[in-house]
């Protein structure tokens, strides 16, 4: 047997006289031979696709998915994946009567506004969120232990009301903040603030130079200005859900009730003012053709077709489905609402986004339809749809809607709770600015080499 290491030469031309030398003809040959496979395939290909579907086709098959938050003995269990087992922060709020202008900014430049006032609307959750804080056992009143701080202002409710104008609103903000040690310490990184409406921080004008680094609460992510500069940022900022009226949300004793959906009169229904929106003034056409399907007067703010509270809730929960278009800006209150009257939700507002996506499977729970296809075919897909696949919506729907609540976080499962697992996510331990600096003892001082105990007010601000 030969040895396998030797080292002789191996010949691999022994079979070289079969075969056929390979000239540039051939190759000239191939290359148009798989060129031409290639255009063949893409036009066959093309003209089967083109004569077997025609219209798009809606795969109506509910596909099985686990979403992040499960019950168990009506207990809300929260997921590893989204949150993790343990909520573990800090914040502080700070009192109204710390510092000068704060005041100002929850009541109005002479006091006149009050928090009752501010409870109610869109901006409620504004004044829920710092009344929640206050009572949370998360809150601290050491500021060197925080992780978080809170700045408590109702500007939305103040402007609303007359309390600040928009001026006022930017100066007293200015104010604030430069008499703020640990804002200046970290360049707002660790410093929140709620801004509720669909405005969200452009209330506060120069938001961009003063806050920008600042964690915003919001239910609003489409907002720009008309420099077409968003103020929301997904890595920082938190979407928080609506703020839904107290009467609809208390357990167990709404003062409206759901309907089963054999007593619902319609199929769906739109309640809102058009504000010559386009999708919204699309519904109210659509309406006028489909008057057995489609609920959609064209609400007005006073008069005899402005809703009351109960009558809005009773007419929201005569449908199978509610309709959310977007309106000044994409968010929409309406989306919120119709968890508690126990209609499937449907998003026709393609840029909104919706809070706790970590742990809530939306489209277990609701429906999103292109607001250019608001026509017949969309009550037909509605149409479509089995009673049995709407109650399974519904009951998913209200196992989350607590999420919705503007409860405190001592409850299993609230709004508060929710931001308190967002906000723990955006904790950074070591807090710096382009502002701070640190020597090796351990110290922190500013570009004075001021150290940070002997900051004070006012400091410029970046």
């Amino acid at each position: 047997m030969a040895s396998l290491t030797s080292n002789k030469p191996r010949n691999f031309g022994a079979y070289s006289h079969y075969a056929t030398p390979c000239t540039r003809t051939h190759q000239i040959g191939a290359l148009f031979l798989i060129v031409s496979t290639f255009f063949l395939t893409r036009l066959f290909d093309q003209w089967f696709s083109e004569s077997n579907s025609v219209t798009p086709v809606i795969d109506l098959r509910r596909t099985s998915y686990s979403y992040g938050i499960t019950t168990y003995n009506g207990i809300i269990r929260w997921p590893e994946r989204g949150y993790g087992s343990h909520l573990s922060l800090k914040i502080y709020v700070y009192d109204e009567n710390e510092i000068d202008g704060l005041k100002q900014l929850l009541y109005g430049r002479d006091g006149s506004v009050k928090t009752t006032a501010c409870l109610k609307g869109q901006w409620g959750s504004q004044v829920k969120i710092h009344k929640l804080l206050l009572e949370s056992k998360f809150r601290t009143i050491k500021k060197d232990e925080a992780d978080l701080f809170f700045v408590p202002a109702y500007v939305k409710c103040v402007r609303m009301l007359g309390g600040l104008n928009d001026k006022e609103i930017n100066q007293t903000y200015v104010k604030v903040l430069s008499q703020m040690p640990y804002f200046r310490r970290s360049g707002g990184r660790d410093h929140i603030f709620v801004f509720p409406s669909g405005a969200g921080a452009h209330l506060f004008r120069s938001w961009s130079t003063f806050i920008n680094r600042s964690i915003i609460l919001t239910p609003e992510a489409d907002r720009t200005d008309k420099k077409d500069t968003t103020a929301f940022n997904t890595w920082k900022d938190i979407i928080i859900p609506g703020n839904v009226d107290d009467a609809m949300t208390k357990n167990g004793q709404p003062d409206v009730h759901p309907l089963p959906l054999s007593k619902r009169k319609y199929l769906a229904n739109y309640l809102g003012r058009a504000q010559g929106k386009a999708g919204r003034l699309k519904l109210i056409d659509l309406s006028k053709q489909y008057p057995d399907r489609l609920e959609c007067p064209d609400l007005k703010f006073s008069g005899t077709e402005k809703f009351g509270r109960t009558t809005y809730f009773e007419h929201l929960r005569n449908a199978k489905f509610c309709l959310a278009p977007r309106g000044e800006s994409s968010w929409t209150l309406r989306f919120y609402e119709s968890f508690f009257v126990e209609c499937v939700p449907v998003l026709l507002s393609d840029h909104a986004e919706l809070p706790f996506q970590n742990v809530i499977d939306y489209a277990q729970v609701s429906i999103k339809w292109p607001s250019t296809r608001i026509g017949a075919e969309f009550l037909d897909y509605l149409a479509s749809i089995s009673d049995k696949d709407i109650e399974g919506m519904i009951a998913r729907g209200r196992e989350i809607r607590c999420l919705f609540v503007y409860g405190p976080d001592s409850a299993p499962c609230s709004a508060v709770k929710g931001i308190l697992w967002e906000l723990q996510r955006k904790v950074r331990h070591f807090q710096q600015s382009t502002e701070t600096f640190w020597l090796h003892n351990g110290s922190f001082v500013n570009r004075e080499l001021v150290q940070f105990s002997s900051w004070r007010p006012p400091m410029p601000l970046p």
